[in-house]
């Protein structure tokens, strides 16, 4: 049964964390809308999916986010009542360390929980739907923003098409105009246009190239500054559309599921186990060390100890990455330096939570 007290403190705490959580995943947007909008201007999937494809990355993105998040908040709560000296009022009437941890704890298990699925199921599952999100819409050209009889550039910079018929699936087009700029090989520009009575897209075996098909029409070569151009009668006339150019941010190690990621023995999936399973630690080192470190004085800057914490963090969150790398590479075999720097982490912050409460003895006078 929880105290009116315990109950004050998790009002505190929640709307806090929240709070942060929410100006974090703000922040977070502006960074990861800039990293999507970059891949739709190289080509890597079209537009009409790039908000998709940002809401998924932003979900992979809390696994990272919540810790530090849950980290700023617990400090930014505690930290304003000893700014009030709500924390002095509630020790002289008989709060001890028990009174501070039990709400603590059930703000760090939230977390904890809270990190582990994300870690574990939700951000890898948010991340391999997005990239079978972007498979898919670059398979389709409906995803390109196709519509009858309107100019639509393909995705990929792979030209501009025209058609006056498209069927739902988008696999069957009417008449068919498509205009493609060509790079030869002495770095001359050719412009390759073809007209068909009707055509349908396919893709090869493995889905990584896609064809477009025209049948019974003309096909126009026009180099670019000069005029030997070339016109063709076809039946059927296959045109490659451009490559996809693939995410450079996708790992498909990240995208595996637990029960996968174990059974893979390479390094890569030993250092991705490795993250996931770290996190809930980092999580509950990190709420530890927030409680001793927001211990301040009335007159202390307002933000002095925040930056402290961030600067803290982004140290402890570059040492775990610094050990994954050494992982991914094969240099280590095993996580422990990775449990070992947040265990240590913890046991700081432990013993210096504890020094903070602990009785001090009596001095005694001096004659």
């Amino acid at each position: 049964m929880l105290s009116i007290l315990d109950r004050y403190f998790l009002r505190e705490l929640g709307q806090t964390v929240g709070a942060t959580v929410i100006v974090l995943l703000v922040i977070m947007a502006g960074t990861s809308f800039a990293h999507v909008l970059e891949q739709v201007a190289k080509g890597s999937f079209p537009a009409s999916v790039m908000f998709q494809v940002l809401g998924l990355n932003m979900v992979d993105s809390l696994s990272t986010m919540l810790p530090l998040a849950g980290f700023l908040g617990v400090l930014q709560s505690f930290g304003r009542m000893y700014r009030e000296s709500e924390m002095h009022v509630l020790a002289s009437s008989g709060m001890g360390m028990a009174g501070l941890l039990r709400p603590a704890s059930i703000i760090a298990t939230t977390m904890i929980v809270a990190v582990s699925t994300v870690s574990m199921w939700l951000g890898p599952l948010a991340s391999r739907t997005s990239d079978n999100l972007v498979a898919a819409a670059n398979r389709s050209i409906i995803a390109a923003g196709l519509d009858a009889g309107r100019f639509t550039e393909l995705p990929g910079k792979g030209g501009i098409i025209l058609v006056d018929y498209l069927s739902r699936d988008g696999q069957v087009l009417g008449n068919t105009f498509i205009a493609q700029e060509r790079t030869n090989k002495d770095g001359s520009l050719t412009m390759k246009m073809a007209t068909g009575k009707n055509g349908h897209l396919y893709s090869n075996s493995d889905s990584s190239d896609r064809y477009l098909a025209l049948s019974t029409g003309w096909q126009y070569e026009i180099p670019l500054g000069a005029d030997n151009w070339r016109r063709m009668q076809y039946v059927r006339n296959d045109s490659a559309l451009s490559a996809i150019q693939s995410d450079d941010a996708t790992d498909p190690i990240h995208n595996l599921d637990m029960s996968d990621l174990m059974k893979n023995p390479t390094p890569d999936a030993r250092a991705e186990f490795a993250w996931r399973t770290v996190m809930p630690m980092m999580t509950l080192a990190l709420l530890m060390m927030a409680i001793p470190l927001s211990r301040q004085t009335p007159r202390e800057p307002r933000y002095g100890r925040m930056l402290i914490a961030v600067l803290g963090f982004f140290v402890y969150n570059n040492l775990l990455a610094l050990c994954r790398g050494q992982l991914a590479k094969g240099h280590w075999h095993h996580a422990w330096p990775m449990w070992l720097l947040s265990l240590a982490l913890f046991a700081i912050a432990a013993m210096a939570f504890r020094n903070h409460y602990i009785a001090r003895k009596p001095r005694k006078a001096s004659a």
